[in-house]
């Protein structure tokens, strides 16, 4: 069973940064794909970036260039920085890790940290 554990959401003002992490417990699977969504309110869950096999990343058109996804393998921790956050940018974010289990791929979720952006 794997555990996901995010941090370091919070209220910011545009223009501000924030770094969240996301800590992994009981990761003895072969990860697939591990990366952050979103879901703002009255909004459908989006992909915000993510890391697939080999290392290559991913992200969504709307925070390329602001927002960086990286991973600590030796802590289990995986990281978003958010640069120039954006009103736009407030909602609940979500870490989720793809592992290969029983044969089969199967996603793991976090329980979300809040991110408001506001002036």
């Amino acid at each position: 069973q794997v555990r996901l554990v995010e941090s370091g959401g919070g209220l910011v003002q545009p223009g501000d940064s924030l770094t969240l992490a996301c800590v992994a417990a009981g990761l003895t699977f072969s990860i697939n794909d591990m990366g952050w969504f979103r879901r703002a309110p009255g909004k459908e869950r989006e992909l915000v970036a993510d890391i697939v096999t080999g290392g290559s990343t991913n992200y969504g058109p709307s925070v390329k260039g602001r927002f960086t996804i990286s991973r600590d393998i030796a802590r289990n921790t995986m990281y978003l920085e958010m640069n120039n956050l954006q009103v736009e940018d407030t909602a609940v974010y979500y870490c989720n890790y793809n592992v290969w289990q029983n044969g089969g791929l199967r996603d793991y979720w976090g329980q979300g940290t809040q991110v408001t952006v506001s002036s």
